[in-house]
């Protein structure tokens, strides 16, 4: 099975998933909590549950630049720059990501949930 619950009951504490055979732990929002437990197989996974039904090249392209973002700068870009390194309008990035950028492009993408961020 590509994705289950562990022992951890869902609400405001911690959730352990397996994911693409790897136990995940994710926030209480659904946020993962370690950067380097994101692949492009857990994103495929999560972003169907959301109900991103096609996976798209401009998917990919928003999704590679807020980690690669992240991984230097150390935080999410604002809107502004990921409209810009994306390439894309507000509307085609709210189209892409029926969530939303915090819910949707940003925990999809493997992100740090805001309210932790520092």
């Amino acid at each position: 099975m590509d994705a289950h619950t562990d022992d951890h009951p869902a609400g405001p504490g911690p959730r352990v998933r397996v994911l693409d055979g790897r136990k995940i732990v994710f926030d209480g929002e659904g946020f993962l909590n370690d950067f380097d437990d994101w692949s492009e197989a857990v994103f495929e996974i999560l972003a169907k549950e959301r109900g991103v039904i096609r996976i798209t090249d401009q998917h990919w392209r928003v999704v590679r630049f807020l980690r690669e973002f992240y991984a230097y700068h150390g935080r999410a870009p604002m809107t502004r720059q990921l409209k810009e390194g994306a390439g894309m309008s507000m509307m085609e990035l709210e189209k892409l990501f029926p969530d939303g950028l915090k819910q949707g492009a940003r925990r999809l993408s493997g992100l740090p949930n805001p309210k932790t961020c520092n």
